[in-house]
């Protein structure tokens, strides 16, 4: 069993950056790979990154690419999002998520959801 708790959310302009930041609760935290999804309103739910459990593997979004950064750090049994340049359509509730396996795309095979914390970018 995992727990995740997100945090970092927040109000930004365009241009500006946050960092969120993802607690996971579980001995096994780091053997999940470990990722990131967002929704805006109106939305369906889409992927934004993952990481595998050792970190050697990442994968991004295509409109992510070049901005946004995810890091784990297995001994705070924490994932982080590093958000740059950011925009207004990057607006929206962002998620982590875990799964045992590597890295996928599909929110449906993750199998671990935190509560998600709003990220607002003001133009």
């Amino acid at each position: 069993q995992v727990q995740l708790v997100e945090s970092g959310g927040g109000l930004v302009q365009a241009g500006g950056s946050l960092r969120l930041s993802c607690a996971a609760s579980g001995r096994t935290f780091s053997s999940y790979t470990m990722g990131w999804f967002r929704q805006a309103p109106g939305k369906e739910r889409e992927f934004v990154t993952a990481i595998t459990w050792s970190g050697g593997s990442t994968r991004y979004a295509d409109s992510v690419k070049g901005r946004f950064t995810i890091s784990r750090d297995n001994a705070k049994n924490t994932v982080y999002l590093q958000m740059n340049s950011l925009k207004p359509e990057d607006t929206a509730v962002y998620y982590c998520a875990a799964r045992p396996y590597g890295t996928d795309t599909r929110w449906s095979e993750y199998h671990y959801w935190g509560q998600g914390t709003q990220v607002t970018v003001s133009s």
